[in-house]
């Protein structure tokens, strides 16, 4: 999912945070995070939540299904 990774970047850039920040916040390894935004991975429909709730944005939002 190109459209998760472009987004799951940009947000993270707006925040200035890094990925070791982001996955503490959501309680997953830091490599696990990597692969969501290479897109080299899909993250579990916990994970889509825990992201959505950590950045104030819908699930539909991060898939590229509406606009924030």
């Amino acid at each position: 999912m190109e459209i998760l990774a472009k987004n799951l970047i940009a947000l993270r850039a707006e925040r200035k945070w890094t990925r070791k920040v982001v996955s503490e916040k959501i309680g997953i390894a830091e490599r696990t995070y990597q692969r969501y935004e290479n897109a080299e991975r899909e993250p579990t429909a916990s994970v889509l939540v825990a992201l959505a709730d950590l950045y104030g944005v819908s699930i539909d939002y991060l898939v590229g299904r509406t606009d924030q």
